[in-house]
């Protein structure tokens, strides 16, 4: 082989020798903030030996069930290089009527009170999702105002008013507090649509096609994906399990409010971005969001207890965001220069 070939290939392996080392970190991330997770955890058992207790892990997981289940939604949303800003004020929409129709009437199935909440949640992400996929409105802008526009309906239908725990059944508002086969409902629920979402995700032609628009949307369309149907997929979804964590905030929380969920899409974002979700599109795993909620929920649970100030939680919460984000983004940077210079070779 002449010397300049040879030292051509030379200097490229080590290239990719160097990068791949970005990419065996995205491959181990999510073991990574389990580790970080335990030894959070272990740290915080040291200052407070009430936090390792079963009620208080019985406590943070049931709290972290309704937020990994908006996590897996707002997944399939930012892989599609989409966002959805909407899903504090569908959760408000969702639960406030549900809430209403139960005092109405109170002899209503839960089981049907958690359909309507979902119907309701659904109808709203086609809303959103019509006009991302079909009027060709950036995601954020379209979400922002369905955002306003379903808080509004909201504070109208309610009248300002709250619907208050004496107002409800207790069938409904055990729906939080029961358990089915020895589990806590919320934790069920939320375990059921894990596993149906790794189904999808991992073993179904639409699952790998929402991939693909997210990571080379020309490429997909060149490819036959039909990218329109894909995009009012992922927002129906989004708008489902946002309608029915509606049903379950209001039944865990007794308390329908205009307010309700303000500001929690933050919060369900950034525990996708905490579990490797691209916000570039294209890159995210279900165990990654899933630990995200976990870490997100570990420090909602444990700052309290360590006695830190409300606006050192934020600060501190903020703080671990960002070092998720660069590091997301350097990782990416990484295995996107490796495969360029892999085919390169």
């Amino acid at each position: 082989m002449p010397e300049g070939v040879l030292e051509k290939v030379t200097n490229s392996g080590q290239q990719v020798e160097k990068i791949s080392f970005s990419a065996k970190i995205s491959k181990f991330r999510e073991l990574g903030l389990l580790l970080f997770i335990l030894l959070l955890s272990v740290l915080i058992q040291f200052r407070n030996p009430r936090f390792l207790t079963i009620e208080n892990i019985n406590d943070l997981v049931t709290n972290t069930a309704i937020l990994s289940i908006l996590a897996l939604g707002m997944m399939v949303v930012l892989i599609t290089r989409g966002i959805d800003l909407s899903i504090g004020a569908v959760i408000a929409i969702s639960g406030m009527i549900t809430a209403q129709t139960i005092s109405t009437h109170p002899n209503l199935n839960p089981v049907m009170a958690i359909l309507l909440g979902t119907a309701i949640g659904i109808i709203c992400g086609i809303i959103t999702g019509f006009l991302v996929s079909k009027i060709g409105l950036m995601p954020i802008i379209a979400s922002l105002a369905m955002m306003n526009i379903f808080r509004g309906l909201t504070y109208t239908i309610s009248g300002g008013k709250w619907v208050s725990s004496y107002q409800m059944s207790k069938s409904f508002v055990g729906i939080a507090t029961g358990k089915i086969l020895g589990i806590n409902t919320l934790i069920f629920i939320a375990i059921i649509i894990y596993l149906v979402f790794y189904y999808f995700i991992n073993h179904t032609r639409t699952g790998r096609q929402i991939y693909a628009v997210g990571s080379n949307p020309d490429s997909a369309k060149v490819s036959g994906i039909n990218q329109t149907k894909v995009l009012m997929l992922v927002y129906t979804i989004m708008g489902g399990l946002s309608g029915l964590s509606g049903v379950l905030w209001v039944s865990k929380y007794a308390s329908a409010q205009g307010d309700t969920a303000s500001g929690y899409e933050l919060t369900v974002i950034a525990a996708c971005i905490l579990g490797g979700v691209s916000i570039a599109g294209g890159a995210g795993k279900i165990s990654g969001v899933i630990l995200g909620s976990i870490l997100l929920g570990v420090l909602n649970n444990a700052l309290p207890l360590l006695n830190v100030s409300p606006f050192w939680q934020s600060s501190i919460q903020g703080a671990i965001i960002l070092v998720a984000v660069v590091v997301n983004t350097l990782v990416k940077r990484g295995v996107d220069r490796n495969n360029l210079l892999r085919r390169k070779i």
